[in-house]
């Protein structure tokens, strides 16, 4: 791994017209596959952004043959987290790390033996360069992107030892023929560490904000980012989802990131970790 991570270049395989990685020519990504903000700051916190764009290399076709409106949806990535993210970051003085690629082209919030790493059909929307991937061309997709993320994220992270992790994420205020989601904001964590994440909630509750608790999904999941940098390291954690509506404009995020900033730095000093 290069030492500078913000200026690390990684190397990808050209594609084949069919949209599967070819071994027979490499060209040099100008841009390593994550954005890193502030590596030397001293916060004990990392902010995450797992999906934070809808970037798909040219050598997967620029857009897994989906039309731009769907690559404009929740599906491709998280909508306003990437925004919440560098400003929460600043506001914090902390390190932050960002995917740079679609969760559709790998998700680096899965594990490597997740079924859904890969997805071909997702919120009733079939993926259609990802439907003949084959274990080859997910290997190809791990060294590329998941792998690179993965490695400067775990660098980032024991830059401290006392590392604190703040994963953002934003959800669609509905799926496909489902109800409403009613929360502004929620709050994600594992059973096996609740440690910030209960603290959060009470006090997101007690400033006014209907908060999900584990909504609008559980917060555990084998292998994803969360268990791999903080549950299997110890480290405290906490993951924030916010309705992708509120922060899909720049006003969004920043009125978020201003509230979120000193509601996270009270909550880890009230909690002695």
């Amino acid at each position: 791994m290069a030492e500078n991570l913000e200026h690390s270049n990684w190397r990808f395989d050209q594609c084949s017209a069919k949209g599967n990685c070819s071994s027979n020519r490499d060209q040099t990504m100008t841009d390593a596959p994550y954005e890193i903000i502030g590596s030397d700051r001293p916060s004990r916190w990392l902010v995450t952004c797992d999906h934070a764009t809808n970037r798909v290399p040219d050598c997967l076709g620029g857009t897994l043959g989906l039309p731009s409106a769907d690559m404009g949806r929740h599906i491709a990535y998280d909508v306003g987290a990437a925004g919440v993210t560098r400003r929460l970051a600043d506001r914090l003085n902390a390190r932050a790390i960002l995917a740079d690629f679609s969760r559709l082209v790998i998700d680096p919030n899965r594990g490597e033996d997740d079924p859904t790493l890969v997805m071909k059909l997702y919120d009733g929307t079939i993926i259609p360069a990802n439907r003949h991937v084959d274990a080859a061309e997910t290997e190809r997709r791990l060294n590329t992107f998941h792998r690179p993320y993965h490695a400067a994220y775990e660098t980032l992270a024991t830059r401290l030892e006392n590392t604190v992790i703040c994963a953002v994420h934003s959800f669609t205020p509905r799926l496909n023929g489902r109800s409403p989601r009613p929360w502004p904001i929620g709050v994600l964590y594992s059973h096996h560490d609740d440690r910030l994440a209960k603290p959060l909630i009470a006090r997101l509750e007690a400033e006014g904000f209907l908060t999900g608790d584990n909504e609008p999904y559980l917060g555990h999941l084998d292998g994803d980012a969360i268990d791999r940098h903080a549950l299997q390291k110890g480290r405290p954690n906490v993951l924030i989802e916010l309705r992708n509506d509120l922060i899909a404009q720049e006003d969004g995020q920043i009125a978020w990131a201003d509230r979120l900033a000193p509601i996270l730095d009270d909550v880890l000093s009230q909690s002695q970790l």
